[in-house]
Protein backbone atom coordinates (compact mmCIF):
# COMPACT_ATOMS: atom_id res chain seq x y z
CA UNK A 1 0.00 0.00 0.00
CA UNK A 2 2.89 2.37 0.74
CA UNK A 3 5.09 1.29 -2.17
CA UNK A 4 6.59 4.34 -3.85
CA UNK A 5 5.62 6.74 -1.03
CA UNK A 6 8.19 9.30 0.04
CA UNK A 7 9.52 8.57 3.54
CA UNK A 8 9.27 11.69 5.70
CA UNK A 9 12.30 12.53 7.81
CA UNK A 10 14.88 15.14 8.78
CA UNK A 11 18.65 15.53 8.43
CA UNK A 12 20.72 17.94 10.54
CA UNK A 13 23.64 19.14 8.39
CA UNK A 14 26.43 21.34 9.75
CA UNK A 15 28.09 24.26 7.96
CA UNK A 16 30.64 21.88 6.37
CA UNK A 17 27.92 19.77 4.81
CA UNK A 18 28.37 16.87 7.24
CA UNK A 19 25.23 15.05 8.40
CA UNK A 20 25.30 15.18 12.19
CA UNK A 21 21.88 13.72 13.02
CA UNK A 22 19.02 12.05 11.18
CA UNK A 23 15.45 11.57 12.34
CA UNK A 24 13.15 9.03 10.70
CA UNK A 25 10.20 7.09 12.06
CA UNK A 26 9.64 3.37 11.57
CA UNK A 27 5.98 3.85 10.68
CA UNK A 28 4.80 6.01 7.81
CA UNK A 29 1.93 7.61 9.76
CA UNK A 30 4.16 8.79 12.62
CA UNK A 31 5.67 12.24 12.07
CA UNK A 32 8.13 14.33 14.04
CA UNK A 33 7.39 18.03 13.76
CA UNK A 34 10.05 20.54 12.77
CA UNK A 35 9.78 22.12 16.20
CA UNK A 36 10.25 18.78 17.96
CA UNK A 37 13.49 18.23 16.02
CA UNK A 38 14.78 21.69 16.91
CA UNK A 39 13.81 21.15 20.54
CA UNK A 40 15.99 18.03 20.64
CA UNK A 41 18.97 19.82 19.08
CA UNK A 42 18.52 23.38 20.43
CA UNK A 43 15.79 23.33 23.13
CA UNK A 44 16.28 26.97 24.06
CA UNK A 45 15.28 28.04 20.52
CA UNK A 46 11.96 26.34 19.98
CA UNK A 47 10.30 25.16 23.17
CA UNK A 48 7.43 27.34 24.31
CA UNK A 49 7.19 27.78 28.08
CA UNK A 50 3.56 27.22 29.04
CA UNK A 51 3.79 27.38 32.83
CA UNK A 52 6.20 28.08 35.68
CA UNK A 53 5.79 26.29 38.99
CA UNK A 54 7.26 27.29 42.35
CA UNK A 55 7.93 24.03 44.18
CA UNK A 56 9.69 23.33 47.48
CA UNK A 57 13.45 23.90 47.07
CA UNK A 58 13.33 24.33 43.28
CA UNK A 59 11.61 26.07 40.37
CA UNK A 60 10.03 24.37 37.34
CA UNK A 61 9.33 25.68 33.85
CA UNK A 62 7.04 23.50 31.73
CA UNK A 63 7.56 23.74 27.97
CA UNK A 64 6.54 21.96 24.78
CA UNK A 65 7.77 21.96 21.21
CA UNK A 66 4.24 22.25 19.75
CA UNK A 67 0.81 23.17 21.08
CA UNK A 68 -1.02 21.60 18.10
CA UNK A 69 -0.76 18.27 16.32
CA UNK A 70 -2.50 15.61 14.23
CA UNK A 71 -2.86 11.85 14.50
CA UNK A 72 0.66 10.42 14.34
CA UNK A 73 2.37 13.66 15.44
CA UNK A 74 5.28 13.35 17.86
CA UNK A 75 5.66 16.30 20.24
CA UNK A 76 8.35 16.93 22.85
CA UNK A 77 7.35 18.05 26.35
CA UNK A 78 9.97 19.32 28.79
CA UNK A 79 10.44 20.11 32.47
CA UNK A 80 13.24 22.60 33.09
CA UNK A 81 14.40 22.38 36.72
CA UNK A 82 16.30 25.18 38.45
CA UNK A 83 17.93 24.41 41.83
CA UNK A 84 19.52 26.84 44.31
CA UNK A 85 23.32 26.83 44.43
CA UNK A 86 23.65 24.50 47.44
CA UNK A 87 20.80 22.08 46.60
CA UNK A 88 20.85 18.83 44.64
CA UNK A 89 18.38 16.09 43.73
CA UNK A 90 19.22 12.46 43.15
CA UNK A 91 19.38 11.17 39.58
CA UNK A 92 17.81 7.94 38.29
CA UNK A 93 19.96 5.01 39.31
CA UNK A 94 20.76 6.31 42.79
CA UNK A 95 20.57 3.42 45.26
CA UNK A 96 19.00 3.96 48.67
CA UNK A 97 17.66 7.42 47.78
CA UNK A 98 14.53 8.76 46.11
CA UNK A 99 15.59 9.88 42.61
CA UNK A 100 13.77 12.52 40.63
CA UNK A 101 11.14 11.00 38.34
CA UNK A 102 8.70 12.42 35.79
CA UNK A 103 5.53 10.32 35.65
CA UNK A 104 2.71 11.13 33.22
CA UNK A 105 -0.79 9.74 33.58
CA UNK A 106 -1.66 7.16 30.89
CA UNK A 107 -4.04 8.25 28.12
CA UNK A 108 -5.49 6.02 25.40
CA UNK A 109 -5.06 8.83 22.84
CA UNK A 110 -1.37 9.45 23.64
CA UNK A 111 1.59 7.07 23.70
CA UNK A 112 4.27 7.82 26.27
CA UNK A 113 7.76 6.34 25.88
CA UNK A 114 10.11 6.65 28.91
CA UNK A 115 11.23 10.15 29.87
CA UNK A 116 14.75 11.22 28.88
CA UNK A 117 17.04 12.53 31.63
CA UNK A 118 20.31 14.43 31.15
CA UNK A 119 23.69 13.07 32.16
CA UNK A 120 24.14 13.23 35.92
CA UNK A 121 27.22 14.14 37.93
CA UNK A 122 28.70 12.12 40.79
CA UNK A 123 28.57 13.67 44.25
CA UNK A 124 30.87 12.42 47.02
CA UNK A 125 29.31 12.31 50.50
CA UNK A 126 32.31 12.27 52.88
CA UNK A 127 30.27 11.71 56.04
CA UNK A 128 29.14 8.28 54.83
CA UNK A 129 31.96 7.76 52.30
CA UNK A 130 29.54 7.30 49.43
CA UNK A 131 29.29 8.46 45.82
CA UNK A 132 25.84 9.06 44.31
CA UNK A 133 24.53 10.38 40.95
CA UNK A 134 22.83 13.77 41.29
CA UNK A 135 21.59 16.77 39.36
CA UNK A 136 22.59 20.30 40.32
CA UNK A 137 21.97 23.79 38.95
CA UNK A 138 19.66 23.85 35.92
CA UNK A 139 18.75 20.76 33.93
CA UNK A 140 15.99 19.55 31.62
CA UNK A 141 13.87 16.38 31.53
CA UNK A 142 12.34 15.57 28.12
CA UNK A 143 9.23 13.55 27.41
CA UNK A 144 8.22 12.61 23.87
CA UNK A 145 4.53 11.98 23.26
CA UNK A 146 2.95 10.43 20.18
CA UNK A 147 -0.65 11.05 19.18
CA UNK A 148 -2.62 7.90 18.31
CA UNK A 149 -3.02 6.90 14.66
CA UNK A 150 -5.93 4.49 15.16
CA UNK A 151 -8.93 4.86 12.88
CA UNK A 152 -11.22 4.99 15.91
CA UNK A 153 -9.30 7.96 17.25
CA UNK A 154 -9.39 9.76 13.88
CA UNK A 155 -13.14 9.39 13.80
CA UNK A 156 -13.56 10.80 17.30
CA UNK A 157 -11.92 14.14 16.43
CA UNK A 158 -14.77 15.47 14.30
CA UNK A 159 -14.13 18.52 12.12
CA UNK A 160 -12.81 20.85 14.82
CA UNK A 161 -10.48 18.47 16.66
CA UNK A 162 -10.10 18.17 20.43
CA UNK A 163 -8.04 19.74 23.18
CA UNK A 164 -6.23 17.18 25.34
CA UNK A 165 -4.71 17.86 28.76
CA UNK A 166 -1.65 15.75 29.55
CA UNK A 167 -1.18 15.46 33.31
CA UNK A 168 1.36 13.91 35.61
CA UNK A 169 3.72 14.59 38.48
CA UNK A 170 7.37 15.20 39.24
CA UNK A 171 8.63 13.22 42.23
CA UNK A 172 11.90 14.25 43.89
CA UNK A 173 13.80 14.64 47.14
CA UNK A 174 15.93 17.75 47.52
CA UNK A 175 19.01 17.87 49.74
CA UNK A 176 21.46 20.61 50.66
CA UNK A 177 24.90 20.45 52.27
CA UNK A 178 23.52 19.64 55.74
CA UNK A 179 20.20 17.77 55.36
CA UNK A 180 17.71 16.06 53.08
CA UNK A 181 14.12 17.28 52.93
CA UNK A 182 10.97 15.20 52.80
CA UNK A 183 10.16 13.64 49.41
CA UNK A 184 7.87 15.88 47.36
CA UNK A 185 5.48 15.39 44.44
CA UNK A 186 4.53 18.35 42.20
CA UNK A 187 1.67 18.16 39.67
CA UNK A 188 2.50 19.07 36.04
CA UNK A 189 0.34 19.45 32.94
CA UNK A 190 0.41 20.45 29.27
CA UNK A 191 -2.32 20.98 26.69
CA UNK A 192 -2.28 19.77 23.09
CA UNK A 193 -4.85 20.65 20.43
CA UNK A 194 -5.22 17.69 18.05
CA UNK A 195 -6.81 18.38 14.66
CA UNK A 196 -8.06 15.80 12.14
CA UNK A 197 -5.87 14.96 9.15
CA UNK A 198 -6.48 16.89 5.94
CA UNK A 199 -7.56 14.03 3.68
CA UNK A 200 -8.67 16.15 0.74
CA UNK A 201 -7.38 14.58 -2.46
CA UNK A 202 -5.08 16.53 -4.75
CA UNK A 203 -6.71 18.10 -7.81
CA UNK A 204 -7.07 15.70 -10.74
CA UNK A 205 -4.68 17.67 -12.95
CA UNK A 206 -1.70 17.16 -10.60
CA UNK A 207 -2.29 13.53 -9.65
CA UNK A 208 0.11 10.84 -10.90
CA UNK A 209 -1.40 8.92 -13.79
Amino acid sequence: MQKGFARPGYFFIDTKGVIREKFFEAKYRERLTGNSIISKLFPELSEQVTQTVEAPHLQLALAQSDTTGNPGTRVTLAVAVRLPADVHVYAPGAQGYKPIRLVLDPMPEIQLPPAIYPESKTLFLPVINERVPVFEGTFRIRQDVKVSTSAEFWGSLGKEGKLFTITGKLDYQACDTTKCYMPTSVPVKWQLQVSPLDRTRAPVEIRHK
